[in-house]
């Protein structure tokens, strides 16, 4: 297993895979989204090595085969998103920006989507482009419930119990976990196979959030919709929406959307949640899409790792 050290002395499991071409396009960096691992991903990969594309990716701290930061394994926790930013800039610099003969793109999900723009805006010009799939703007809702979540864990936080499950979660169950209703994805057999993974690796399993995960999510979502922050991320960004989602806010996907300057808005109307992991027709439009924004040449201003 690979791994690589992080500021504050965990180890976060990562992999990357080459795809063999002799004029290799580029590297894509894949990051997942909250509770995901690096092997529920293998079908994008293998779609991403068909482009002649290498991948790089990584479990986050808290989750997959990555260090665990609390004694309850399942209990999804962070500290602050800081932590997830210098993790992701850390891989970056170590593992990625050292194929400097590369245009670098970052395709991220939900959460990652998130850390993306966060590490888009503290570091312009080391990414040609991203890719976001139900990007984690903000949580999905009516507004007046949302504000209410937001004072509930800060409160709960600042209380002591930032490491406690926040109301409704507990530990992963995969007996619990069944396709009907999910809000995840519509198709069965990609719902039921990384139930099967999660089953034959307990060690990826992780449960539900933590008031401190709340908390956290919450305050870098202030910081990323502070006036003038999206305004100063220049990278061309494609945002990719689930028409469907009920886990994470359209609405405030456009209005970033909106004030980011390079960036376009594409809605599949059809899909839930997790754009990547949904029946064919969905990952038909999604690729479209993706070798629309990301074309078979592509322009490479040359780049020099900080490390």
């Amino acid at each position: 297993m690979k791994t690589f050290h992080t500021h504050d002395g965990l180890k976060l499991r990562f992999d990357t895979y080459t795809c063999g071409a002799k004029t290799c396009r580029g590297v894509v960096v894949l990051l997942g989204g909250r509770s995901e691992f690096i092997e529920k991903y293998r079908e994008i990969v293998d779609q991403l090595l068909a482009r002649e594309l290498d991948v790089a990716t990584f479990d986050w701290r808290g989750q997959g085969l990555s260090d665990r930061l609390l004694p309850n394994r399942y209990k999804g926790y962070v500290a602050s998103y800081e932590d997830y930013l210098k993790d992701l800039t850390c891989f970056m610099d170590q593992h990625v920006l050292q194929k400097a003969h590369m245009p670098v793109i970052i395709l991220a999900h939900s959460m990652g989507g998130h850390i993306a723009l966060r590490y888009l805006h503290d570091h312009p010009g080391r990414v040609e482009k991203a890719v976001l799939t139900s990007p984690l703007i903000n949580i999905a809702g009516p507004v007046v419930l949302t504000k209410i979540m937001k004072t509930i864990a800060k409160i709960a936080a600042r209380s002591g119990f930032k490491k406690h499950y926040a109301t409704r979660a507990n530990n992963y169950d995969p007996s619990r976990k069944c396709f009907a209703g999910n809000r995840l994805t519509r198709d069965p057999y990609r719902f039921q196979q990384t139930i099967q993974m999660i089953i034959d690796n307990p060690d990826v399993a992780i449960g539900g959030v933590t008031f401190g995960w709340l908390d956290a999510t919450f305050d870098s979502i202030q910081h990323m919709m502070a006036d003038g922050y999206p305004e100063s991320i220049a990278t061309p960004i494609k945002m990719i929406s689930a028409g469907a989602d009920e886990i994470v806010s359209i609405a405030a996907q456009k209005k970033i959307c909106r004030r980011l300057p390079n960036c376009e808005f594409v809605m599949i109307p059809d899909a839930l949640h997790e754009l990547l992991i949904e029946k064919d027709a969905v990952l038909e439009k999604f690729w479209t899409t993706f070798d629309e924004f990301v074309p078979l040449s592509l322009n490479h201003k040359g780049r020099k790792s900080v490390c």
